[in-house]
C-alpha cells in the first residue's frame, strides 16, 4: 500500500505498466553512463500479484540473493511492498528473479545497513521541564508529553536518529525541530550507543564518530520550515507532536512524526514528515504533507562563516550547499540540499540559515539533504570531489532505477 500521504505514483515511479504474473521477472536498467551502486527499486504488492502479504518471499539476480527488506507502510502488520538494493553497471540491465519462499525456508537475513531509533527514559519522574533520574529504553512510537522542552533530559541525544553505513543524523523532538548531524568513522551502525553515557558526550571525538555540526536558531541540514516575516520559521509552535519509527531494517529506515496545530502567523495546519534513509547512501528524503495549504515551504543550512555556498542544476534537480572546514571540530563538512527546480521560489538567505523557498504541490513537498564529513567511511576531501559528488545525485535524481514487468 502506499504511504498515507504521499501519491502513490511519486513514491513508486510510474513505470508499473503491467503486473507480474506467477514465474515471471522484471528488468531494472541503468540508463547512465555511469555505475549506479546500492541501486533503489521499490515494489508495491497490488502491482506484482504473485505477492501475497502473507507469503514471503526473496529476490535473486542471476542465482544470488539480492538484499532485501518488507515494508509495512501503514503498520498494520502486513507486507504492503518491498525495496531492493542493486548494482548495476553503467548502462546495465539485469533481470531479477521472485521467489515465494518454500514452506520451511528461512527469509535471507543480510547486514543491517540503515537504523532509525527513537529512546526516552523511563522509571523516573518530572520536575517542571525536567525529567530526573530513570532509564533510556527504545520505543517504536512517542508522544510528546506536555512538560518536555529543549534539554529535558527525556530523550537520548533529544529525538529520534537515523544512519546508514555512511552517516547518521538526529532531529531535535522539541520546539526547536532542527536536523543535525553524527559524522561516522565506520559503516557500522552506532547510534544504539550515542548518549548512554553522557547527555552531550558525543560532542566528543570517539571511535565512532562524533556530532559534527552546531545548528543553534538555524535550520541545521534539511530542518522543515517556512519562509515567512523575511525569515525562515521552524516547526516550532504546535498543540501536539508524535513520532514513530515506521522501517527499521537493512536497506531502508525511516521515522515518521506527526505535528498538529502548526502555526504560521493567523494559519494552522498539521503536518506529517516522513524522514527515510537507504543503504550505502548519504541522501536523507524528507516527504512532507500538510492538511491546510501554506503559501510555501522552506528548508535549508546553517550559515557558517567557513562554509562556501555551492549552487547547480541539472536535468529535473537542483541543490544549495555549502563546503569548508565548517564542522564542531574545524573538519572539512559539505552540506546540501537537493530538490526539483519546478518547485523553486527563491534561494534566499536569513541571519542563521541560507534558505530554500519551495511550492507544496497539492500540500505535498519532496527534497532531499545530505551530509558529507571528511572522516567518513567514504570520505570527500576537496570540494571538487563534493561537487563531482552533488552532481552524480543529481544525475539519479533525474534517472531513478525503476523495474519492468513483461508478460509471458
Amino acid at each position: 500500500m502506499p504511504r498515507s500521504f504521499i501519491f502513490l505514483g511519486l513514491l513508486l515511479g510510474s513505470s508499473f505498466g503491467l503486473s507480474a504474473q506467477a514465474g515471471d521477472t522484471f528488468t531494472v536498467v541503468n540508463t547512465q553512463n555511469v555505475p549506479h551502486a546500492d541501486g533503489v527499486v521499490r515494489l508495491d504488492l497490488a502491482d506484482v500479484p504473485i505477492l501475497d502479504p502473507d507469503t514471503p518471499v526473496r529476490f535473486s539476480v542471476a542465482g544470488k540473493n539480492v538484499p532485501y527488506q518488507a515494508l509495512d507502510e501503514d503498520r498494520d502488520g502486513r507486507t504492503d511492498g518491498y525495496v531492493l538494493l542493486l548494482d548495476l553497471a553503467a548502462r546495465e540491465q539485469q533481470t531479477v528473479a521472485v521467489h515465494p519462499l518454500k514452506e520451511g525456508e528461512a527469509v535471507p537475513n543480510f547486514p543491517q545497513r540503515t537504523q532509525a531509533e527513537l529512546s526516552h527514559k523511563i522509571n523516573g519522574r518530572w520536575q517542571d521541564r525536567e525529567y530526573l533520574g530513570g532509564t533510556f529504553r527504545n520505543v517504536d512510537s512517542l508522544t510528546v508529553p506536555p512538560e518536555h522542552t529543549d534539554h529535558s533530559w527525556y530523550l537520548r541525544y533529544e529525538g529520534p536518529g537515523w544512519e546508514s553505513d555512511l552517516v547518521g543524523y538526529r532531529f531535535y523532538l522539541d520546539w526547536r525541530n532542527a536536523t543535525d548531524v553524527f559524522g561516522k568513522r565506520t559503516t557500522d551502525m552506532v547510534l544504539q550507543d550515542v548518549g548512554q553515557d553522557g547527555f552531550d558526550s558525543y560532542h566528543e571525538p570517539a571511535d565512532w564518530g562524533m556530532d559534527v555540526l552546531k545548528v543553534g536558531k538555524a535550520l541545521g541540514v534539511g530542518s522543515l520550515a517556512t519562509w515567512h516575516e523575511a525569515g525562515a520559521l521552524r516547526v516550532e509552535q504546535t498543540d501536539s507532536v508524535s513520532a514513530a519509527i515506521v522501517a527499521n531494517g537493512p536497506v531502508e529506515s525511516r521515522i515518521r512524526t506527526r505535528y498538529h496545530g502548526w502555526t504560521v502567523g493567523d494559519r494552522t495546519t498539521d503536518v506529517v514528515s516522513e524522514l527515510s534513509i537507504h543503504a550505502g547512501s548519504r541522501l536523507t528524503r524528507h516527504d512532507v504533507a500538510l492538511s491546510d495549504p501554506l503559501d510555501n515551504l522552506a528548508t535549508g543550512i546553517v550559515k557558517l562563516e567557513q562554509g562556501e555556498v555551492l549552487q547547480g542544476q541539472a536535468g529535473d534537480w537542483a541543490y544549495l550547499a555549502t563546503w569548508g572546514p565548517q564542522s564542531l571540530a574545524g573538519d572539512l563538512l559539505g552540506l546540501a540540499v537537493l530538490y526539483r527546480s519546478s518547485d523553486l521560489q527563491q534561494v534566499t538567505e536569513d541571519t542563521h540559515s541560507h534558505v530554500v523557498v519551495l511550492t507544496p504541490r497539492d500540500r505535498q513537498l519532496t527534497y532531499y539533504f545530505l551530509a558529507a564529513w571528511e572522516m567518513d567511511p567514504q570520505a570527500i576531501k576537496t570540494r571538487e570531489a563534493f561537487t563531482s559528488y552533488l552532481e552524480e545525485q543529481l544525475q539519479r535524481l533525474n534517472a531513478p532505477l525503476a523495474p519492468s514487468f513483461s508478460r509471458r
